[in-house]
């Protein structure tokens, strides 16, 4: 079962979030039937989500993910709340590269290397914030840190990965997100930086049958961590027929009436769990 777990560290100078997604990013395999790169493209984008998603305090709150560059998947779209429910999308989901130089799926190369990670967040006001920063290289997990040291002005580490076996399957995914807090003293930044620099990719330790507790310690170096809430994460899309038939009025009454002539009935179909509605004349 997925699991997600929020937690302090060194007496709160530090938080980490960690996140078992293999099942969450299996549904979606099993929804959009993406090739391996594209799987673990979107399964990464998935997990980070995930965790945003987490961190968000509202129950209203909303959460978009847009990654778009110039690799042939085009762009990557994931939705999530703070109940850790996530949905997503790749642009292209047939995309299928050769291995990279280390004979991994080439996530960087499918995405592109130059493009922009924009995210969006809707707490309920007037209008959402948004924010965005250009591709540092195309792999997901440099461009969040990035996007937090940037844009929010909080040193993070991020660590994200998807193990896709040889017949396509999701074997293990997850990740994790460690961030200072103001004022964390020198020594547990030099302590946190040499574990990051020698820990196994977090794929490895799932598979090796590590918790997500000793995930965080291993990341942290604090044996006595704390807690502060476990969510179970889960592939869910919220699209009704209410919502399409608004799409659908949003179109004008010359257009609609040609796709009805042509085919009889309009039909829209949801990008994040492929439902289709059909709407008659």
């Amino acid at each position: 079962m997925d699991r997600l777990i929020k937690t302090m560290a060194f007496d709160d100078k530090v938080r980490i979030l960690a996140v078992d997604t293999t099942e969450l990013v299996n549904k979606a395999l099993f929804i959009h039937k993406a090739s391996p790169v594209v799987t673990a493209a979107l399964g990464r984008l998935l997990t980070a989500g995930t965790m945003m998603g987490a961190m968000m305090k509202g129950d209203k709150e909303k959460l978009t993910l847009m990654m778009k560059g110039d690799g042939p998947i085009e762009g990557l779209v994931v939705c999530a709340n703070n109940k850790a429910e996530v949905k997503g999308y790749a642009y292209n989901k047939d995309v299928d590269l050769p291995l990279n130089s280390k004979g991994k799926l080439d996530v960087g190369g499918a995405i592109g290397h130059t493009g922009m990670l924009t995210i969006i967040k809707d707490i309920g006001l007037k209008e959402p914030y948004s924010g965005s920063v250009p591709f540092v290289s195309g792999e997901i997990a440099e461009e969040f840190a990035k996007y937090f040291m940037e844009s929010e002005q909080t040193p993070s580490v991020v660590a994200l990965g998807v193990l896709v076996s040889n017949t396509g399957e999701v074997l293990h995914a997850g990740g994790y997100i460690l961030q200072l807090m103001p004022n964390v003293p020198d020594e547990i930044i030099t302590l946190i930086e040499g574990r990051v620099n020698n820990i196994k990719p977090i794929t490895t330790l799932l598979k090796e049958e590590f918790t997500l507790e000793e995930i965080v310690k291993a990341v942290s170096g604090d044996e006595e961590l704390k807690i502060v809430e476990e969510i179970m994460p889960k592939y869910e899309c919220d699209c009704t027929k209410e919502r399409m038939e608004k799409a659908v009025a949003s179109i004008t009454t010359e257009e609609r009436q040609a796709i009805i002539d042509d085919m009889g009935y309009i039909e829209v179909k949801c990008n994040f769990c492929n439902n289709a509605y059909r709407f008659d004349g």
